[in-house]
C-alpha cells in the first residue's frame, strides 16, 4: 500500500498530517509506523484517526486515554 497523504515527523517525535488542507497532529509513540491500510489509533488529544483507501483519516473524538505515570 502507498500512502497518499503527506506525513512528518519534528525534531520532537510528533507526527503531522494534512487533512482537508489542514495540518492535524496525528501523536507521538501511539503512530503506527509503519502505517498500514486498516491501522487506527487514538492519539492523546482523544483525536482517532485510521488509514483508508491510503489516506489518513480523522474519524472522531473521545475522552483522551488516560495516563499511568
Amino acid at each position: 500500500m502507498a500512502l497518499k497523504s503527506k506525513l512528518w515527523m519534528t525534531g520532537s517525535l510528533e507526527w503531522f498530517t494534512f487533512i482537508d488542507n489542514e495540518e492535524v497532529y496525528l501523536g507521538k509513540r501511539e503512530v503506527p509506523v509503519p502505517l498500514e491500510e486498516g491501522d487506527s489509533w487514538t492519539n492523546e488529544l482523544g483525536n482517532m484517526f485510521r488509514v483508508m483507501d491510503g489516506m489518513i483519516s480523522l474519524i472522531g473524538r473521545t475522552e483522551p486515554p488516560t495516563r499511568c505515570w
